[in-house]
């Protein structure tokens, strides 16, 4: 009778420790999910507010739901500013630097998340090849451990060259990033007058591609371009046109 109230008990626990891991993620889906549908979002801020390091340390145990909720986080609050404030965008370097958002905390920026969090302390302006030593125990805490390129088509920033907002769940993450890859890939390469026409997110974060040689061998892996299309130079652009309801098509 005692080993199986002790099993009942370690089941709930278990269990209870399951809905508190992804407390934060679901957070961030509901969230991205009621700015999807027009909702007040105000609660998922104040939400957000509320959040300590410690237990989005204790919740955000792996890559996969690191990813899934800074990804979330990110979109979702670009497209609260903005929808709010779209004249933020004439200044678009003040837009991500300054520190709209508040959680664990902390007052952050947008390119805290993307640079600090999401790419594991990249400086912001050497292309992904170097990494910063001095970056704080907040970051450090809650930065994922590895880098995967596959952000930098899940990140949006608002303008119509920018991914569409997919809203990540970690348990689907990989499926979701490569599908999501694809499609914004797909969408924005092409090969025409012995160019290679594609984003300039190859060119901004080469490093985290593995260089230009990296990103065009992305390209051939995702069957966008052929091997023989290899030795073509790239020619890349970004349109900065404000695009704020922008969302993954499924």
């Amino acid at each position: 009778m005692k080993w199986i109230l002790l099993l009942a008990i370690t089941f709930v626990a278990l269990h209870i420790d399951a809905q508190t891991s992804n407390k934060h993620v679901q957070t961030s889906k509901d969230f991205l999910n009621a700015l999807k549908n027009g909702e007040n979002t105000d609660q998922y801020a104040k939400a957000y507010e509320g959040f300590t390091v410690e237990e989005l340390t204790q919740s955000l145990d792996t890559d996969s739901k690191r990813y899934a909720f800074w990804i979330n986080t990110y979109n979702a609050f670009i497209i609260r500013k903005l929808t709010a404030n779209p004249s933020l965008y004439e200044n678009r370097g003040s837009f991500f630097k300054n520190r709209f958002i508040h959680i664990g905390g902390e007052m952050i920026a947008f390119a805290d998340i993307e640079h600090g969090l999401l790419r594991h302390s990249q400086f912001e302006y050497f292309l992904g090849y170097v990494t910063n030593p001095f970056a704080g125990s907040w970051e450090r805490k809650l930065r994922v451990k590895e880098r995967d390129y596959r952000i930098h088509f899940a990140l949006n920033c608002g303008a119509n060259a920018c991914p569409p907002v997919g809203i990540y769940d970690d348990t689907l993450l990989d499926q979701q990033l490569d599908n999501n890859s694809k499609k914004f890939l797909t969408k924005f390469t092409s090969v025409k007058d012995g160019k290679i026409y594609s984003t300039s997110l190859f060119s901004w974060f080469r490093g985290d591609f593995g260089g230009i040689k990296g990103a065009k061998n992305i390209l051939v892996e995702y069957g966008i371009i052929g091997e023989e299309d290899k030795s073509k130079d790239f020619d890349l652009s970004y349109d900065w046109t404000l695009n704020i309801d922008n969302y993954v098509e499924y």
